[in-house]
């Protein structure tokens, strides 16, 4: 290819991205134009969209294209000065006139012929006369017209003046690099990998955080060697000669000073860690949100679509957008025209009375319909929604029956909710004739498919003659997903919170068989009981703890409780999909790095529902251990102690493992907090005055923890003021206890009351 060619291919380019903004401006003005046909801001800006175009065109040498776009600025500069009237005929005219510059500027079409253009010239001129009192313009054949346009009239020029031809885009008037606003093309995959590489810095990073607490150990341990010492001395210093005392002395202060040393450079060590995770995260974010696009970018063509089927169907439609500066990732916002596309023609046509049928009904001629989009609890939700006549319930419910879907009864006793459910089943519909628009039952179940895809789920809501609403709940990107991380037989799994119903705990005590399966009671209802060990091929069960940790997942006729062996918190993970060469893993949709660098693999909820209900078929569902509750009773409850002085941490210590608690001491509030992190505690009992990091930060990120918080946290402390123990209560303490009044039952009394018995 020469360079000629490749320098009009990139032109082209140039102009088909020009061509897409400008027809978008287009589109949006003319539909405006429709209800107020005079408003000049909008005649201007349309104006000036062909104009550029125009322009445009003429430079990369698309003559045909500069003629569509001249003829549609002639049309536009006419109405400015009032010649003639944009109405409804000459809309449809101008939205075919955008239909060509589209597939001018697009490389993969065939080119305008000249006949089409012809057509689009004569069509635009015989419904867009001036009036009477003017004189029409000398355009009655293509070559004169383009021959006009060559050498534009001076009004219209003063008209655009301030327009940026693309001729003079080779010499700004300013350095590129000064418009932080600028947009660059970036290929999508560049873009991938970018987050990929983004991602695994930030698992990098937190790799650093378990290094730290390494040397944090090693440096406790260096301080029990230090401490060991000095009992040495203090119990046999009188036996040693001088010299030993002397050399004793000496190891007791090289081995303190090693201890300052591990101490400054594990704060340093701490700062580093901190500040690279924070930049690892800020890259990661910002890579993130490369993948995002305004909704606008997908829903600028559905005005346009709505306007001519509401035309088809002899419906008065007002149509809005709200949230289209909404951002959706990139690869959701490409799937989602088909579903939008399906809601919106299904509003048209089953919801949206006639204007006759609205006026008998109290209603206005003009329906509403609405497209929204907005983020909402950390999920993107797409809504659509209309104010027509509402779902026929009783028609539903006896579509269903004659289908012979469920029985008379059960229909007769579904809620509206369940009802609804129906309607997203393949090939259902309500409509007995199919129509070019409707009636085939494909629509919502393309939604449906469209939301279970993405892992989102569609809810609808509909009251009769009020209209109806369809919402649908999407993950705000593909590329991450909050999910609830579980622990089976030792290995992490990750449960995406879209399809977690609930997570709870239950006593093994309230399992109950019902028709040969085991059940837990959930709000008044049995749920079926699932281990999670059978579903991902893991080892039988060992542990017979009191408690069972179940995640609830399913829908609400299909419910069931997966029981784990350990709840581990809540994280967002960044998708990593399995090797191809795998090949499709039951129960399993993909893998994401956790913090600490180890792989937990993603659960696909729907396959697991689907092989309880296998399992149930075949018989070959087991259980949970009922019994031996009381095995897991004899462990011993531990505490976590927080304390700098010596004195005080050894006291507390004694007097709790006196009482039969495992107790665990820590000397400062930085070492309480990386100990907190590495093993669990069931209460953590704390000073206020102590060096690097104080009492109060400690139980304030204890609190602010979602894995910890649930920790009861008990302060204790010589400061006695009101002030000092608000201070300490409005922080998240469970318990403030001071040093001034404090006895040994005191201290026992209010473990007691915080976490009960050593043994439970």
């Amino acid at each position: 290819m020469s360079d000629d060619e490749l320098s009009r291919r990139s032109l082209l380019d140039l102009f088909h991205e020009e061509a897409a903004a400008q027809t978008r401006t287009l589109s949006a003005g003319l539909l405006a134009l429709e209800s107020a046909p005079a408003d000049a801001a909008t005649l201007e800006a349309c104006m000036r969209a062909t104009h550029s175009l125009k322009g445009a065109a003429r430079i990369v040498g698309l003559p045909e294209a500069v003629a569509v776009a001249g003829a549609m600025e002639d049309c536009f500069v006419a109405a400015q000065r009032g010649e003639l009237r944009i109405d409804a005929a000459r809309i449809d005219a101008l939205l075919v006139g955008i239909d060509l510059l589209t597939a001018a500027g697009d490389a993969t079409a065939a080119p305008l012929s000249h006949e089409a253009v012809e057509a689009f010239v004569a069509r635009l001129e015989s419904g867009a006369q001036p009036d009477a009192a003017a004189s029409p313009p000398g355009t009655d054949d293509l070559a004169a017209l383009a021959a006009s346009l060559r050498v534009p009239e001076p009004e219209r020029e003063a008209a655009a003046s301030d327009d940026v031809e693309p001729a003079a885009l080779a010499q700004p008037s300013q350095p590129r690099s000064a418009d932080p606003e600028r947009m660059l093309r970036v290929r999508a995959g560049t873009l991938d990998r970018l987050l990929g590489f983004a991602g695994e810095s930030l698992v990098e990073s937190r790799r650093m955080r378990p290094f730290a607490e390494g040397l944090l150990r090693t440096r406790r341990a260096q301080g029990g060697v230090l401490a060991a010492l000095g009992q040495f001395q203090e119990r046999h210093g009188d036996a040693l000669d001088a010299d030993a005392r002397a050399a004793l002395a000496d190891i007791r202060n090289a081995v303190a000073a090693l201890d300052r040393q591990l101490s400054e450079r594990f704060d340093d060590l701490d700062r580093i860690d901190r500040r690279g995770t924070q930049l690892a995260q800020r890259l990661y974010d910002e890579a993130l949100q490369c993948r995002m696009r305004p909704f606008g970018d997908a829903a600028y063509t559905y005005p346009r679509g709505v306007r001519d089927l509401a035309r088809s169907l002899g419906k008065r439609v007002r149509f809005t957008i709200a949230g289209e500066s909404t951002q959706v990732d990139r690869d959701i916002l490409e799937m989602l025209d088909a579903p939008l596309g399906h809601l919106l023609r299904n509003a048209l046509d089953h919801g949206i009375e006639d204007p006759e049928t609205r006026r008998r009904a109290g209603k206005p001629e003009e329906a509403s319909l609405m497209l929204e989009a907005r983020h909402s609890a950390g999920k993107l939700l797409i809504v659509v929604a209309d104010d027509g006549a509402g779902i026929d319930l009783d028609a539903l419910r006896a579509s269903i029956v004659a289908r012979a879907l469920a029985q008379p009864q059960a229909v007769a006793a579904m809620s509206d909710a369940e009802l609804f459910d129906f309607l997203l089943l393949p090939g259902f519909s309500l409509r007995d004739t199919v129509t070019d628009v409707s009636g085939r039952g494909v629509g919502l179940d393309a939604v449906q498919n469209f939301a279970k895809a993405v892992r989102g789920t569609v809810r609808i809501e509909s009251a009769a003659g009020q209209g109806t609403r369809f919402v649908l709940q999407l993950p705000l990107t593909l590329s991450v997903v909050r999910s609830l991380i579980v622990e089976v037989a030792g290995e992490a799994y990750a449960f995406p919170l879209a399809h977690v119903r609930r997570a709870l705990s239950v006593p093994r005590g309230t399992i109950e068989m019902l028709e040969g399966q085991q059940h837990i009671a959930f709000e008044g209802r049995p749920v079926g009981l699932v281990t999670a060990r059978q579903l991902l091929g893991a080892s039988a069960e060992t542990t017979t703890a009191e408690d069972l940790n179940v995640v609830l997942v399913g829908s609400e006729a299909g419910l069931y409780g997966v029981a784990v062996d350990r709840f581990a918190g809540e994280r967002t993970l960044a998708v990593q999909p399995l090797d191809a060469r795998l090949g499709r893993v039951r129960n399993v949709s993909a893998a994401a790095l956790l913090d600490d660098g180890e792989i937990a693999l993603i659960v696909d909820v729907e396959d697991i529902v689907t092989s309880v209900g296998r399992l149930v078929r075949e018989g070959q569902l087991t259980g949970v251990a009922r019994g031996g509750a009381h095995d897991g009773a004899s462990a011993r409850k531990r505490i976590l102690i927080v304390e700098d002085s010596l004195t005080v941490r050894e006291l507390e210590r004694k007097l709790l493992e006196k009482r039969g608690y495992d107790v665990t001491v820590a000397v400062d509030g930085m070492d309480g907090w990386s100990t907190l992190r590495n093993a669990h505690f069931d209460l953590v009992i704390t000073d206020v005055d102590m060096p690097r990091m104080d009492g109060i930060e400690l139980v304030t990120m204890i609190k602010g923890d979602a894995m910890h918080r649930s920790v009861p946290v008990m302060i204790v402390s010589y400061k006695d003021r009101e002030d000092d123990r608000r201070r300490g209560l409005d922080a998240g303490a469970d318990y403030y206890l001071t040093k001034g009044s404090f006895h040994d039952e005191a201290l026992l009394d209010a473990v007691n009351d915080l976490i009960g018995e050593a043994t439970g």
